[in-house]
């Protein structure tokens, strides 16, 4: 599978071989649904929490007595049927994440490359670097090449001008191969290799 290879003056400055195995795959939606609900369990916080009866600041005490009064008896202010009382099945503070093998991040991760070339929305690129950290004439490159909702993979290190330039961009965000994820890829309409990106990504998913 022979791609070419873009700089960011949009000239072909060569071609690269992708590896089938990585991005010639077969695109399943319930492995990315998979890997992505597992990346966004493993986000939420589980810090909302509710009181119960034994937790919320009044008195134990009987209300009123239990005879004599024309009421439903009480046994104590807590009840949840009382104003400021405790809530029966509230949430508590609990970790949202799950286990998922290894060998099937992998895959998703897989799956998400294989599906951005299956959809011609893979782009390839000599190198990320910038001389110096000029938003401006990154903007004007990236909407020459059509790349204003982009993700960028670098390759084991993203280049310190190129990030400065990016992070004011709306739409477009930068990781090393090491964050390279699931969900960041599917969110982004195109994905941008650098040709060290291609190669760290075939080592790492071997």
């Amino acid at each position: 599978m022979k791609q070419d290879i873009l700089n960011l003056e949009n000239k072909v400055v060569g071609s690269v071989e992708l590896d089938q195995s990585i991005f010639g795959l077969e695109v399943c939606a319930d492995i990315l649904h998979r890997v992505e609900v597992w990346q966004l369990a493993r986000l939420q916080a589980g810090t909302h929490k509710t009181k119960g009866r034994s937790e919320v600041a009044l008195t134990p005490a009987k209300p009123f007595k239990q005879k004599g009064g024309g009421r439903a008896r009480q046994g104590s202010r807590k009840g949840t049927q009382f104003r400021k009382g405790g809530v029966v099945f509230g949430p508590v503070v609990r970790d949202h994440s799950h286990d998922l093998t290894k060998k099937f991040r992998k895959l998703g991760l897989k799956t998400a490359l294989s599906a951005k070339a299956k959809e011609g929305n893979l782009v390839i690129i000599d190198e990320a670097k910038l001389a110096q950290p000029k938003t401006k004439d990154l903007k004007n490159k990236l909407e020459a090449l059509n790349l204003t909702n982009s993700l960028f993979i670098d390759g084991k290190e993203v280049d310190a001008n190129f990030a400065l330039a990016s992070r004011n961009i709306v739409g477009v965000d930068i990781l090393p191969t090491i964050g390279a994820n699931v969900y960041d890829i599917l969110r982004k309409e195109k994905l941008v290799l650098t040709k060290d990106a291609v190669v760290c990504l075939g080592e790492r998913l071997k």
